[in-house]
């Protein structure tokens, strides 16, 4: 009985595998954080198709609906309950917005699907190997903290963005003589349509919840909003919804494809795009992978309180190793490069601070791999808001930057603002690194840049100069 006795308390709970008590959370913030996070980003399950399945490669052959979204659902579980359990962070993976566009619509029309996707194989490659080597973080650690954290603020704004317009609430100006402002409010300057009465109910439940300090305040305010969007789906029948129709689906069970599992052609992009156009797409991968995961992860990782005085996010080489491989096993199930998806920021608002949040994603991805009718129920008009006041939570950081400071003034507000005015987190680190090193070489002191970080921003010309390089090559 003592022997039993002893082998009980021996053995790791939950509690100290994840260090849940240590960063002052619960197991029950934890899974309200995993699921709200789950819950922001499972639009992708149904977005991450349309723009695959929208392009064609060199041949002509397209991409089918249900093996992407097998594939998605399939590289998102696995990724993200590997980031909880090595990575211990509450940091979620899926095909990253934006690089699956460059794999679409750069990568396919020069070559087959399986080149393509082995392109994305050896970008993850690189990506472990410099996380491995600990170039990736050495990389990460000569940042300027004030970068750093303006990264943060950016990020903050550009999620909110991302909230407002998937929502609805802010729409791009068409280009057509006499317009002065590139976005405008609503379709017309002006808010109408149920679908935008039930963002604004979830926003204003969302912020009076939050200012009221309820526990699951994001997640509440997520599933009040859907099931109102239901509710009025069902009676109105508004047409405005955008890509996801908020109607309780016939068939909740469907069967996955994994037709695209294992198709992968290593190296048949260098002899059917050539090999200078390959090494520029495979360039072009890594940087936007590095870079945008990097942001991501420091941001969120900030957010959440795992981040010490110099603004280095503990356990990072175990969470860039996760991140590499991700972008391996984007290529390997044909979902394009996985990488930290900035949705989990929601999940961190919620109060997740360890990787069981992560697993409890992970895990509700592969239940989703059954399940996929059920991820066309919440409309973004429900899961925006949480975007929004996330972003909002995030721009408290901006308290830490030294703004009287000469140095970090302009490289800070360049990084700050085109982050979301461009829509990426690279572009903004790349014009705030390249301001950074002028700043410091007109003021006499470019040594103080550190040549890591002067290296670094001359990369990042050859990335913004890379067309015109292309061109010229």
């Amino acid at each position: 009985m003592t022997q039993l006795k002893d082998r009980v308390v021996t053995q790791p709970s939950v509690r100290h595998i994840f260090r849940i008590k240590e960063r002052g959370s619960t197991p029950g913030r934890e899974i309200r954080g995993g699921v709200t996070t789950f819950v922001a980003m499972s639009y992708i399950v149904l977005l991450n198709p349309l723009i695959l399945g929208g392009a064609a490669d060199v041949t002509g052959a397209r991409l089918s609906n249900t093996e992407l979204t097998t594939a998605t659902a399939l590289a998102a579980a696995v990724m993200t309950i590997l980031m909880g359990l090595i990575g211990n962070a509450p940091l979620a993976l899926a095909a990253g917005l934006g690089v699956n566009g460059i794999v679409a619509y750069q990568l396919a029309p020069a070559m087959t699907w399986p080149d393509a996707f082995g392109l994305v194989v050896l970008e993850g490659v690189c990506i472990v190997l410099m996380a491995a080597s600990g170039v990736r973080e050495r990389i990460i650690n000569a940042i300027p903290a004030a970068i750093k954290t303006a990264i943060t603020v950016g990020i903050g704004l550009y999620i909110a963005l991302v909230g407002l317009v998937s929502a609805g609430f802010v729409t791009r100006t068409p280009d057509a003589a006499g317009t002065t402002v590139p976005v405008r409010m609503g379709l017309n300057g002006h808010l109408h349509g149920l679908p935008m009465v039930v963002f604004c109910f979830g926003l204003l439940l969302m912020i009076a919840l939050v200012a009221r300090k309820v526990p699951g305040a994001i997640l509440i305010s997520i599933l009040s909003a859907t099931v109102l969007a239901v509710i009025l789906n069902a009676i109105f029948h508004p047409a405005n919804w955008g890509l996801i129709t908020p109607a309780l689906p016939r068939h909740i069970v469907s069967a996955p494809d994994f037709a695209l599992f294992g198709h992968v052609n290593l190296f048949g992009g260098f002899a059917a795009a050539g090999p200078v156009s390959a090494v520029v797409f495979l360039f072009t991968l890594v940087l936007s992978g590095f870079f945008d995961a990097m942001g991501t992860i420091t941001g969120v990782a900030a957010a959440a309180g795992l981040t010490d005085r110099h603004g280095r996010v503990r356990g990072m080489g175990r969470i860039l190793m996760v991140d590499g491989a991700g972008a391996i096993a984007g290529g390997v199930t044909g979902s394009a490069p996985n990488t930290v998806f900035l949705e989990s920021a929601a999940g961190v608002g919620e109060g997740a601070r360890t990787g069981l949040a992560s697993v409890v994603t992970g895990s509700l991805f592969g239940v989703l791999l059954l399940l996929t009718p059920l991820a066309a129920v919440v409309p973004a008009q429900a899961a925006a808001p949480a975007l929004v006041v996330v972003g909002g939570m995030m721009m408290a950081q901006c308290a830490g930057i030294p703004w009287q400071d000469p140095d970090y003034l302009l490289p800070v507000f360049l990084t700050i603002v085109l982050i979301p005015f461009t829509y990426s987190i690279t572009n903004g680190i790349g014009a705030g690194l390249i301001a950074f090193v002028v700043v410091k070489a007109c003021r006499g002191r470019w040594r103080e840049a550190g040549w890591l970080v002067t290296v670094i921003a001359l990369l990042f010309v050859v990335y913004f100069a890379v067309d015109g390089i292309k061109a010229v090559l």
